[in-house]
């Protein structure tokens, strides 16, 4: 049976170190324990018992990729280019991926992942569909008012976040999030056919989710953190600019703590499902109670596409995906000019 040849790369070194096994061998029983071993153990495709080798992994800091210069790992390249670093623009928009059934079944599980995350970040906001009390003259923007929601909302965020990072990276890359999937896209992290259909499904479980939600709370006058404005007292261009520039920090932030190959001596794949949860968490306090009339950044214009399903859709709902997508725009411009791999070119 053919071999695999998997990166084992580090920031100053040559890519072109792999490391090889078998793929129908199993880990020797009686071999000391290693980092080493464990991770060879983990990186068989044939009885996929670890985690899919995608350069875009969320919290993976591309831990788990293969070698692109090795030979043997041709076959998997053909369907799953971005299983390897450096992939070309001809290999990003080859169409071929879309005939591989292991992305199509990743698809469906980030599908269902947008499902519940959307559900449960959903239900621990929702209020009423009114307006809220004006914060008072004597706390301000720290009145319970205005600044408990969001705290609640940052919480729940950082947790759940964290924990389905954690649950889903090793299968899906853990994106949930058209944000995040389009910007991996945008800096050659992702190939086309698995952008199409992540934000295909991420939509469709969002949308479930919103519909759900409207059969657990009962009513469609409802209300959800992250997900509401009051345009008479808040423009929908004032939102714009907050979401474009909170989704635009919250990329910078995840690209550099859970895809940046230089953080894996650092922080490893272990530690980053947490900053990536926290780097939300934190903005989703920051952005959600400043202003009056104003629920704060999105940062997932799917979570709001289903809020709305089970609510009602705004005229303001644009904003949500013009920002988020144009913020991995720019995001991309700074990713192509500063690669992560700038160090080893230069040299």
């Amino acid at each position: 049976m053919a071999d695999i040849a998997y990166s084992d790369h580090k920031p100053g070194t040559p890519l072109g170190r792999a490391s090889t096994h078998p793929i129908s061998a199993s880990p020797n029983p009686t071999a000391a324990p290693s980092h080493r071993s464990r991770f060879l153990a983990w990186d068989s495709i044939a009885d996929q018992s670890g985690p899919t080798p995608f350069i875009g992994r969320l919290g993976g800091n591309q831990q788990f990729v293969l070698d692109r210069s090795d030979p043997r790992n041709g076959a998997v390249l053909e369907d799953t280019p971005d299983a390897a670093p450096y992939m070309k623009l001809h290999e990003q928009m080859d169409l071929r991926p879309f005939r591989s059934v292991g992305l199509w079944k990743a698809a469906i599980i980030e599908g269902m992942g947008s499902l519940m995350l959307v559900y449960i970040t959903i239900w621990s906001s929702l209020s009423p569909g009114v307006i809220p009390t004006p914060p008072s003259a004597q706390f301000g923007n720290f009145d319970n008012a205005a600044f408990i929601g969001p705290v609640v909302g940052s919480l729940t965020n950082f947790l759940v976040l964290t924990l389905f990072t954690i649950a889903f990276g090793g299968v899906t890359g853990a994106h949930l999030n058209p944000t995040i999937t389009f910007a991996t896209f945008c800096v050659r992290l992702c190939s086309l056919p698995r952008c199409i259909l992540y934000i295909g499904f991420q939509v469709g479980g969002a949308g479930l989710g919103g519909l759900l939600i409207r059969a657990s709370y009962g009513s469609t006058d409802f209300k959800a953190g992250g997900c509401w404005l009051f345009p008479e007292v808040v423009p929908a261009g004032d939102a714009f600019v907050v979401e474009l520039f909170s989704c635009l920090t919250l990329l910078f932030l995840a690209f550099g703590v859970g895809l940046d190959p230089r953080q894996k001596a650092v922080i490893a794949p272990s530690l980053a499902p947490f900053l990536v949860g926290l780097s939300l968490g934190a903005l989703t306090l920051a952005t959600g109670f400043t202003r009056y009339g104003y629920g704060g950044a999105s940062m997932n214009p799917a979570r709001c596409f289903g809020a709305f399903a089970g609510s009602s859709f705004p005229v303001w709902h644009w904003h949500h995906w013009a920002a988020d997508f144009i913020a991995g725009i720019v995001h991309g411009l700074f990713y192509f000019f500063i690669p992560p791999w700038q160090q080893q070119y230069d040299q």
